[in-house]
């Protein structure tokens, strides 16, 4: 595979005065202008991922301590086909960064590559093992940092893939195959081998100082490559090199421990299991005794994350969100300085540690709010001094947004399902009445909304629009009890939940009546398709963003692919699969139908939208597809948002919801 990146100096972006001429779509369909962004191990510069051009990304490098240097960018990618996914820094004057994209084979493929590159934009290197023309076999992702290695300079631990090769039995042949873990210098690419490549390998972890402790191994069933969902995790002693049993961690039922940090001083690993029905932060020691402690549980939530900091990714803390995020920190200066930050920064109640300097005096911060999409700041720890560094969003910094407001609506069993409901700037609950209305149901189906900005949601509210983001049943992040068997197999619940929604808005006279519409993403537009055609008088018009449409299909799209078991679980057999398929039931739904898809969509891929709008127009309905070339799941262009954000708004005023 050829990676082209361009690695020259040229237009990157539009000015702030001509950002001041644009129209709100083109203000909300905008991509960050700053995302993705890590601090050097000395703390004094700033690299992060912006746009270049409509649907292109840069990595840019900045000074901290000067706030009159321009950024300087380091890497260009075109988004045709390759984009810019993450950098960190692995010396104060060197990066790497992961390039991605998908490509057009005999079917989409997408692909994944580190490469290392100087802040300046210079010495460009690609870090995957090298292939040779007797390699067998295809390399979609060449691998990831296992470890940072800040007390060494430009080397990293780095997880590669190893793949076999034709001349095998010869002396130039190798039967070595899978994962491995080996130690690369960035700059000259001599690397040596820490581990050997393991064919059933999934993921390594180290303990921050260049030691591989655990190892996950994915098991499969026998002879045939399909995954089973099951994974086996090793550990070690510190110090030897024999594995011993950790735990057995199954995807389907979410049983057993699942590791994802190494604590060397604790001598234990953080991981998550499923503790009176949500997920709960627990540790286990790797001393050989097993030990095992609940760290953190919540009795609402799911703990969803641990949080670290510093070039270590020492665990310092949990996160979960309940109508908003939060986080409980272990660590009782940073809990201190959490405090403090909220008092310093009182209109941005989000407040994120992204990274540190190596010795974790100088802290990277974002904060941000429902109404405010978010500024990086700069905290010296030493100096007690807070420095403003970048906005996420500048098109609309300054500008009045819209607040959103965590509620809970009824469904038809009496169960209230929390949502979001964000309505025009300067609108009160009690003053919101009358106005045109959506249901925006987000995607997964394993995931769930939270508070703060949306883009999307934010974009519509500015346009007049009462929005409202339910976590329905099926959502993640409530337990296994919401969770039920996901969006696909207990369909029937998740879109009732969806549906009681809009009429709960239309019977709190939040939405006019008949001005009511219906738009997601994903399996949030699955969502809105299946929901016209379970209450086709509902909702008025029908906007649907690369949607899963028929579920028979989405399982038979898998086949060929490692997890085609997982993802055929996942959606099951069974009536449910005809029931619960928008194309399978076309004729019902009577609203007009909008759907926006990009060719080169992985996730949910192009022929969803085709077959949906074929059917729509087969049943006599009104449909309109809209396709983007090349473009994947995301639509990760600034003037195709944008676009798409006029023409929704103007579908919707012309199905009556003006």
């Amino acid at each position: 595979m050829k990676l082209r990146i361009l690695l020259t100096l040229c237009a990157l972006g539009a000015g702030t005065a001509a950002a001041a001429a644009r129209d709100a779509a083109d203000q909300f369909g905008a991509r960050q202008a700053v995302a993705q962004a890590v601090l050097s191990p000395d703390g004094t510069k700033m690299a992060y991922v912006g746009p270049n051009g409509a649907r292109g990304s840069a990595v840019y490098t900045v000074s901290v301590n000067d706030s009159n240097a321009p950024p300087v960018p380091a890497l260009i990618a075109t988004g045709d086909p390759e984009r810019i996914g993450g950098c960190n820094w692995v010396s104060n004057k060197r990066l790497v960064c992961q390039v991605y994209g998908v490509m057009k084979d005999v079917e989409l493929l997408p692909f994944s590559r580190l490469v290392a590159v100087d802040a300046d934009g210079g010495n460009l290197k690609m870090l995957a093992r090298t292939l040779s023309a007797n390699s067998r076999g295809m390399m979609l992702g060449d691998g990831y940092v296992v470890d940072w290695l800040p007390d060494g300079d430009n080397v990293v631990l780095m997880a590669r893939t190893v793949l076999p090769d034709d001349k095998v039995g010869s002396r130039v042949g190798s039967s070595k195959e899978g994962l491995g873990v080996d130690r690369v210098d960035t700059v000259t690419l001599v690397s040596t081998v820490v581990e050997q490549p393991r064919k059933k390998a999934a993921e390594y972890l180290s303990d921050g100082r260049g030691q591989v402790r655990v190892m996950g191994l994915r098991n499969y069933v026998v002879d045939t490559g399909l995954e089973t969902g099951v994974y086996d995790f090793l550990y070690r002693k510190p110090g030897e090199r024999s594995w011993e049993a950790l735990s057995t961690y199954k995807i389907n039922d979410k049983s057993g421990f699942y590791p994802v940090a190494v604590d060397p001083d604790k001598n234990i690993a953080y991981g998550f299991r499923q503790t009176d029905g949500r997920q709960a932060l627990h540790s286990v020691a790797l001393d050989g005794s097993g030990k095992a402690e609940l760290m953190f549980a919540r009795p609402d939530v799911d703990v969803e994350a641990t949080v670290r900091i510093g070039r270590r990714n020492r665990v310092v803390g949990a996160s979960f969100a309940t109508d908003k995020n939060q986080v409980v920190y272990f660590d009782p200066e940073l809990a201190a300085l959490q405090k403090s930050l909220a008092k310093a920064i009182p209109n941005q109640p989000i407040v994120s540690i992204v990274d540190a300097s190596v010795d974790e005096q100088r802290l990277l911060i974002w904060a941000g709010s429902d109404d405010d999409p978010g500024v990086y700041y700069l905290y010296d720890r030493g100096k007690k001094k807070l420095d403003t560094l970048d906005v996420v969003r500048p098109e609309l910094d300054g500008q009045s947004l819209a607040q959103v407001t965590p509620v809970t609506f009824p469904a038809a069993d009496g169960t209230q399902i929390p949502a979001y409901l964000t309505l025009p700037p300067g609108k009160t609950m009690a003053a919101a009445k009358g106005l045109k209305a959506i249901v925006l149901p987000h995607g997964g189906p394993s995931a769930r909304d939270y508070w703060g900005f949306d883009w999307l949601s934010h974009y519509f509210a500015g346009q007049g629009y009462a929005v409202l983001r339910p976590n329905f049943r099926g959502s993640s992040g409530y337990g296994d009890a919401w969770f039920r068997d996901n969006g696909f197999k207990s369909w029937k619940v998740a879109i009732g939940d969806v549906v009681d929604g809009g009429r709960w808005m239309e019977k709190q006279g939040i939405a006019a009546p008949g001005k009511l519409g219906i738009v997601g993403w994903s399996y949030g537009g699955y969502e809105a398709l299946q929901a016209a055609a379970v209450d086709p008088s509902l909702f008025r018009a029908v906007v649907a963003i690369a949607p899963v449409t028929d579920l028979a299909r989405l399982k038979e799209e898998s086949r060929g692919w490692s997890n085609f078991l997982l993802v055929s679980k996942e959606i099951g057999s069974g009536e449910h699969i005809r029931e619960g398929s928008p194309s399978q039931n076309a004729e019902r739904i009577k609203a007009p139908v909008l759907m926006f898809h990009g060719t080169f969509d992985r996730n949910v891929p192009y022929a969803q939208s085709t077959i949906m709008d074929s059917r729509l127009k087969a049943a006599g309905g009104q449909s309109e597809l809209v396709s983007f070339d090349k473009l994947d799941h995301y639509l990760d262009d600034s003037a195709v948002r944008a676009g798409m954000l006029r023409k929704i708004d103007g579908f919707l005023a012309d199905a009556g919801i003006r």
